[in-house]
């Protein structure tokens, strides 16, 4: 038997306006896990910035925020770029207020052999997951100590950053900076009313995976190798980031909360025959 489901989509886990009046910056907010996340804050009272570099994803996100009833702004963003990170907390202040949580959702990915890695192409992984999430953390925070605001970070992590995976030495080593940051300024910004915690999802199956995964991804085959029995659903993950940044986790801070139904501690006597990785990704 598998666990639960959950409640539906459309359940608000955390009581009514619990963010009202609150600025919430989703990176990447404008697809997959970002948006999800986007929308469950929006339920709960937030004004949501959409922070992205396509404006089609950036349009995406501000209509999901805005049909659950919630204001949102769609705003340009490459996470890079350390002045186009300053403006954008700028407009956001100009439209919205300052932002008061702010969600590193952003995220560059492929399966790649590693001695097929470019240069080029692990600069890139490194430079959105890494590089971008300190870029944002740092600004968000150099502006609430200002201001004497408190204030929430969430990164997006992911297991693998303590285990390593083949065709993923880029993103894991990229992933696994995260989370030693997470920890970092932890400690760091507590003295400041700032908390920092980590979200390291499973499987979340949703519409905007890149092809080269999707192609590989069934909820059903899935299902049957996660312990828990079933694949995530994107709302269980919105509800993750929204316990994580709300009141109700105040003293929480410096912590990586893993969803995945148990997936990432499976072991076993017998363990599934090893598939090369230049099999697995030709």
């Amino acid at each position: 038997m598998p666990l639960p489901a959950p409640p539906p989509v459309g359940t608000a886990m955390l009581p009514p306006g619990t963010f009202a009046g609150q600025v919430v910056v989703v990176t990447g907010g404008g697809t997959g896990l970002g948006k999800a996340i986007a929308v469950e804050f929006a339920r709960v009272g937030a004004a949501v910035a959409i922070a992205s570099r396509k404006s089609e994803h950036r349009e995406r996100g501000v209509h999901a925020v805005e049909a659950v009833g919630a204001r949102a702004i769609g705003v340009e963003l490459d996470v890079r770029d350390e002045s186009a990170v300053s403006a954008m907390f700028d407009a956001v202040e100009q439209r919205l207020g300052p932002a008061d949580v702010l969600i590193n959702n952003a995220a560059g990915n492929f399966p790649s052999q590693a001695i097929n890695l470019s240069a080029n192409a692990w600069r890139s992984v490194v430079d959105i997951v890494l590089n971008g999430t300190f870029l944002c953390s740092a600004e968000f925070a150099r502006r609430a100590i200002a201001r004497g605001a408190p204030g929430a970070v969430l990164n997006i992590g992911a297991t693998y950053a303590w285990t390593g995976g083949p065709g993923t030495a880029h993103s894991a080593a990229a992933k696994a900076g995260v989370t030693n940051l997470t920890q970092s300024l932890a400690v760091e910004w507590a003295s400041r009313g700032i908390r920092v915690n980590c979200l390291a999802p499973g499987l979340f199956p949703h519409d905007d995976l890149p092809p080269v995964l999707r192609a590989r991804r069934d909820p059903e085959t899935d299902a049957k190798r996660i312990p828990g029995g079933r694949v995530g659903q994107p709302h269980e993950l919105g509800w993750a980031a929204t316990y994580l940044c709300s009141p109700y986790a105040a003293y929480l801070t410096g912590h990586t909360l893993v969803l995945d139904g148990a997936n990432w501690l499976r072991r076993g006597l017998t363990m599934p025959e090893f598939v090369p990785i230049e099999e697995q990704f030709p």
